[in-house]
């Protein structure tokens, strides 16, 4: 056994080795390498390594994952006891100092040509004491390291290592061979060496890249004591096959795999995949922070002493559920995955990639939370863009703007008064933002987020805000294949599930996409030169490459026949693949994603639509659509998804070209909505049923209930406004939960957004003109006042989010604009 041991003084840990091979590629993808090696994990001043043979090299895999891993020669002197020790004083300091890498968890891999039995994980943060992670033992003495290693019966392989330098042990390679069995004991001709990514979230989905030699085309593969399904295993190569990981309990797992039936071929590593205890929804979010996500843990007894961090950083609020799921508001951070930490206790729960930060935007922020307001009010002001501090800005309570609180330097405003024991309307105003107010707020906390008004007066005063729709440089690459099952069945013929082009103009084409979060997006074909077409070339399949925004990332090919003859251009899907949770990182690439062709799109789904009734404005027809929703990853935009009949109408719709829900679809959703309209370009005024999620095509979707149009009393149709009072009525249909005014003023430079919790109304809002324009009201002239009527559900106005006041939070909505000035 090699150890590494020391006093208390010295706060030194002993430490566990076992001899494996390491198997890595070379940057120009060569043969992989086999090295001999242990991996330990060291402590905080020193560590001694009792028998090496040789001087040690030190592995580091950061917070970012093994691409900002670096090796760092240990020099060594002879010890007592004959045992090595590095010169110099703090090793954790001197490996910071080259790393740049100060207060977080430091993993330290060191790789030695050693005789030890076994080997002990434990985690170290540098700034403060040792905490207990959680990852469950393999066997007595055996915990995981999965960002560094995995085991298996002849020692522990790796495939997935970064394309870094020698790590100073000399290579084992037996064999130039390009097999990927070159060099195993005994020349085994069939093995598991390792799997990529090694961790994933414990509800299953996630891609997964196994490694190893003498896969057939009927691999079959388990993790743990669960098969996977055979329609979620794409093998690629004799070395390698893509799989979609299924559930599992929390921990480390044994994967094995076999071709058919032949039990001579099982092979298994032992905990070669961990499944994280706990996994967060949404999984990514703005830079600027503010998300609301859901922690879902498994097994966990987390209360009221938990602690949750998203980077190292606090959630600025944490609301536990249950003892299995937190709600946790993402502090501001910098863009790219980060590691969720979870701690109760003595106990530490980690995911290194658990969140992503993104320079995008999903509402799931701000709004209104905390108890019942009883006295006491704290209002929170942050621009929209940054997540920065907006100090200075008016918080007003009531209508009185007399009574204006200026909030602090770190955008926050405490308002004390026991008349407050009742709702409130909280208007909040800033110089260069765009006011926003809260009808009847019933609870103690009120979080906002304004958008900076974008205009050269107001960029002269500061900084201009960053962009919202992505800084260059920032997204992630992914290459892959699409491939077909007939690709894996050299007897059978490629594009087997796409029909022959009838016309000259004709071709088979496929098309790769992201999934959106907007269902009712309608399909847009790709530019002709983005087409993967049979002659594009691969090695299994047809190559791809896509940039993308980082982030835990579903995507989905579309294949078929296209013309671009036409105007517009046709395109018929016939069938279409789905793989799900690929990790990207910032200006990472992540290579080897194989979509696999195999879900026919010939099902059809019906609609039965009860319209609403036509108005003097209208609407007049319907914009009817289905979408696919897969899990929490987003939405599938279809080809054959819209359909626009004139009301009135039979409310009889049928949409051929669906997937059946199986295969890489299972736990799918179709998302059928339907928008009564006005006009060709569908403008309002107008009434949305925006989600209506079925699994089965076998009966009609029945859509009714829309929200009856909304009718503003107050200012009049093209009077003047009062800049206080507003009304509005809405028309038979269903209730209205929420009210949601748009006044757009300045050509819609500046819009003040007020949040009524009820249908019809009339309430009373502060005047902003007395607090000048200088403050953030609006300016004098034309108005344009769009009014929202919602229908949520499970709404509840105490816990309003921002998404919630766009359509893309509403279950239904109805809108309506209108002309006045001010």
């Amino acid at each position: 056994m090699v150890s590494a041991a020391g006093t208390d003084a010295e706060k030194l840990v002993s430490v566990t080795a076992v001899p494996f091979r390491l198997v890595r590629r070379s940057p120009s993808r060569d043969q992989p390498q086999a090295r001999t090696g242990a991996s330990v994990l060291l402590g905080h001043r020193a560590a001694e390594c009792r028998g090496c043979q040789e001087s040690v090299w030190i592995r580091f895999c950061g917070s970012e994952g093994e691409d900002s891993a670096s090796a760092v020669p240990l020099v060594t002197r002879p010890q007592e006891g004959g045992g090595l020790l590095p010169r110099g004083a703090s090793l954790v300091k001197r490996w910071s100092r080259h790393l740049g890498m100060h207060n977080f968890r430091v993993f330290a891999c060191v790789f030695a040509r050693l005789s030890a039995q076994a080997y002990t994980r434990l985690v170290r943060t540098a700034s403060r004491g040792f905490l207990t992670a959680r990852f469950a033992s393999v066997g007595a003495g055996l915990a995981i390291v999965s960002a560094c290693i995995a085991s298996a019966p002849e020692g522990i392989r790796r495939q997935t290592d970064g394309d870094g330098g020698d790590f100073g042990v000399d290579p084992q390679t037996t064999s130039t061979s390009s097999s990927a069995g070159a060099g195993l004991p005994g020349g085994d001709p069939h093995a598991l060496l390792g799997a990529d990514p090694t961790h994933g979230p414990f509800n299953g989905g996630q891609r997964v890249l196994l490694h190893g030699n003498g896969f057939s085309s009927q691999v079959r593969v388990w993790f743990g004591d669960v098969e996977v399904d055979p329609s979620a295993i794409v093998p690629i190569d004799p070395s390698r096959v893509q799989v979609a990981a299924p559930p599992g309990a929390a921990g480390p797992v044994e994967l094995a795999v076999q071709n058919g039936d032949d039990t001579s071929t099982r092979r298994t590593l032992p905990g070669g995949y961990v499944y994280d205890a706990l996994y967060a929804s949404p999984s990514s979010g703005p830079i600027s922070g503010g998300t609301t996500i859901e922690l879902v843990g498994q097994g966990t007894r987390w209360n009221e002493r938990t602690v949750a961090k998203i980077d190292q950083k606090p959630c600025t609020s944490l609301a536990v559920q249950e003892p299995t799921r937190l709600l946790c508001t993402v502090p501001q951070g910098t863009p790219g995955a980060k590691t969720i930490s979870v701690t109760t206790g003595g106990e530490t729960i980690l995911v290194l990639d658990g969140y992503t930060y993104e320079d995008s935007e999903n509402g799931y922020k701000g709004g209104l939370s905390g108890a019942p307001l009883a006295g006491r009010l704290k209002v929170l002001v942050y621009n929209n863009f940054t997540g920065d501090p907006i100090p200075g800005a008016s918080v007003v309570v009531g209508t009185d703007t007399t009574s204006a609180i200026t909030v602090d330097a770190s955008g926050v405003a405490v308002i004390e008064d026991a008349s407050l024991d009742s709702p409130r309307t909280v208007t909040v105003a800033a110089t260069c933002h765009s006011p926003i107010s809260f009808v009847d707020v019933p609870v103690d906390t009120v979080t906002v987020y304004l958008d900076p008004v974008l205009t050269p007066a107001c960029g002269a005063s500061g900084d201009p805000p960053p962009p919202v729709g992505g800084k260059v440089g920032s997204a992630g690459a992914i290459e892959g294949e699409l491939v077909w099952d007939t690709s894996l069945d050299p007897g059978s013929s490629a594009w087997g599930n796409i029909p022959s082009p009838r016309r000259e103009t004709e071709r088979k084409a496929a098309y790769l996409f992201t999934t959106g979060a907007d269902p009712l997006a309608t399909f847009r074909l790709p530019s002709e030169y983005q087409a993967i077409t049979p002659e594009t070339s691969g090695e299994l399949g047809h190559g791809f490459t896509m940039y993308i925004a980082p982030g835990n990332r579903t995507i989905y090919a579309l294949a078929g026949l296209e013309d671009r003859s036409t105007t517009p251009p046709r395109f018929t899907a016939y069938a279409m693949g789905v793989v799900r949770g690929i990790p990207v990182l910032p200006n990472k690439w992540t290579r080897e994603v194989f979509v696999r062709i195999n879900q026919p799109l010939d099902h059809a789904l019906s609609m039965d639509v009860r319209a609403p009734a036509k108005g003097p404005k209208g609407p007049d027809r319907i914009q009817a659509n289905v979408s696919l929703m897969i899990g929490n990853d987003g939405f599938a935009t279809l080809p054959i998804g819209a359909q626009s009949p004139l009301i009135p109408f039979d409310g009889g719709l049928t949409f051929v070209g669906v997937p059946p829900l199986a295969r890489d679809l299972l736990g799918a959703s179709y998302h059928s909505s339907a928008r009564a309209v006005t006009g060709q370009a569908g403008l309002a005024p107008l009434s949305v049923v925006g989600r209506v999620l079925s699994t089965s095509t076998s009966e009609p979707v029945r859509i009714g209930d829309f929200v009856g149009v909304p009718t503003l009393e107050a200012p009049a149709q093209n009077s003047a406004w009062d800049g206080s009072h507003l009304a509005t009525s809405f028309g038979a249909g269903a209730p209205v939960d929420l009210s949601v005014y748009d006044i757009a003023s300045g050509n819609g430079l500046i819009r003040w957004t007020v949040a009524v919790p009820a249908g019809s109304h009339a309430v009373e809002v502060p005047d902003l003109r007395q607090l000048g324009l200088e403050h953030g009201a609006l300016p004098p002239g034309p108005l344009t006042i769009g009014v929202y009527g919602a229908r949520i559900d499970g709404f509840d106005y105490g816990k309003l989010v921002y998404r919630q006041l766009k359509p893309a939070g509403m279950a239904a909505y109805s809108l309506d604009s209108f002309n006045a000035h001010l």
